[in-house]
């Protein structure tokens, strides 16, 4: 069936009941897990069921893109905004209380529960005897072994889910779980912007369509731990995944010249993201030129981003939770899976925010580039963009 604004459509997912028992195509580590959560899933809950929750198993970036769709909630299911439980990841759980004012979070170590069977029959009993009359999973690119596995255990009576990205690998999985779920929503083919694919989930529950906003974060007010002085730009030279990261040599060049425009520039990032540290001591030797690389918690590093005059920022977490933020924030880009998370659409993209990137043939590769020889290097279509691209930029935000 259409939604009224005609982004989404409910889609059947049918497997019969001997499959079920006895599917073909699974992946080995499925069938690890089988007996763990068979027994889960069956445990007898004595209580009556209430409630909602909302299984958000991704990384920072996907958080603060779903936290508005959020807000829906309450109004589409016709639940108390008191009785909507969030599964989230240990990532962001430092923020979660004041991210997720006035809902219930649980949060859960992901790389544990993928692999340590006792760990993920622990969650699972837990998930079980939350005993929630309704779960829902809106997430486009996730795991079945995580996502998928944990609403089927509570064995809710609803579940209402979107129609995941599907390979040959997982399509028996996923084909397992859908077919068990109340509503599964196809939010639109790859490469829909995860903010339209959460706009058109919720659409579906909800009398009017709802309209991809740009996030917003509700976050303390709390001075960073930064000394006092002239303005400063954040400087996010690392992400999780080398290729990403525009090369640490231009970020160097930025932040001299950001100080010979009257800013002093200030490095951050996890202590694991520091490659070529030498590089940004050697930088610092200019006392407008701070390395806080390593040395804040998520919280302090929220912090130090709502200050700041400007954020430069590789693809990565931190640059949306600077657009959440508000911070004016200009972000290099590539094209692995480009237009899924970055850019924003046009309507929701923030006027103090610039997406900077060099389009090249082989975009939408999802970061599997055949074009490099160090995987420790900067994928060519990050690389790519050039200093003048990002001053520019910065000069149009920093005016």
């Amino acid at each position: 069936m259409s939604s009224e604004n005609g982004t989404a459509i409910s889609v059947f997912v049918k497997s019969n009941a001997f499959w079920r028992w006895f599917p073909a195509g699974m992946r080995r580590r499925w069938w690890l897990f089988r007996l763990f959560d068979l027994f889960c899933r069956y445990v007898p809950v004595f209580k009556l069921r209430r409630g909602l929750v909302v299984i958000r198993m991704d990384g920072i970036g996907d958080m603060v893109l779903f936290r508005q769709s959020l807000d829906h909630y309450a109004d589409a299911f016709s639940v108390d905004k008191s009785e909507i439980t969030v599964i989230g990841c240990k990532s962001w759980q430092s923020i979660a209380d004041e991210v997720f004012a006035g809902y219930r979070v649980i949060s859960i170590n992901e790389h544990a529960y993928a692999k340590k069977p006792l760990y993920r029959f622990g969650i699972n009993m837990k998930m079980r005897y939350l005993a929630p009359k309704t779960v829902v999973s809106d997430a486009f690119f996730r795991r079945a072994l995580m996502a998928d596995s944990l609403a089927w255990v509570t064995g809710a009576p609803n579940t209402y889910v979107s129609y995941p990205y599907i390979n040959e690998p997982t399509r028996s999985e996923f084909t397992y779980y859908l077919s068990q779920t109340t509503d599964v929503i196809d939010t639109g083919l790859y490469p829909t912007h995860e903010l339209d694919r959460h706009a058109a989930f919720i659409s579906q529950y909800v009398f009017e369509p709802v309209k991809a906003i740009p996030p917003v974060l509700n976050w303390r007010d709390q001075a960073p731990e930064i000394p006092d002085g002239t303005p400063y730009v954040v400087l996010n030279s690392g992400s999780n995944e080398y290729g990403r990261r525009w090369p640490l040599e231009d970020y160097i060049a930025l932040s001299k010249w950001l100080v010979t425009h009257g800013f002093r520039a200030v490095f951050v990032g996890k202590a694991d993201e520091k490659a070529k540290a030498n590089l940004i001591v050697d930088a610092a030797i200019d006392a407008n030129i701070i390395d806080m690389t390593g040395k804040t918690d998520l919280p302090g590093l929220m912090d130090i981003l709502k200050f700041a005059a400007l954020v430069v920022s590789n693809d990565t977490g931190p640059m949306h939770l600077a657009i959440g933020l508000g911070a004016p924030t200009v972000a290099v880009i590539g094209g692995g899976h480009f237009g899924s998370f970055v850019p924003y659409p046009e309507q929701a993209t923030p006027d103090n925010v610039r997406f900077v990137y060099e389009r090249m043939d082989c975009y939408h590769c999802f970061w599997r580039c055949h074009k490099r020889e160090d995987p420790k290097a900067s994928f060519p279509c990050v690389a790519a963009v050039t200093q003048e691209q990002v001053q520019q930029a910065c000069l149009e935000l920093l005016s």
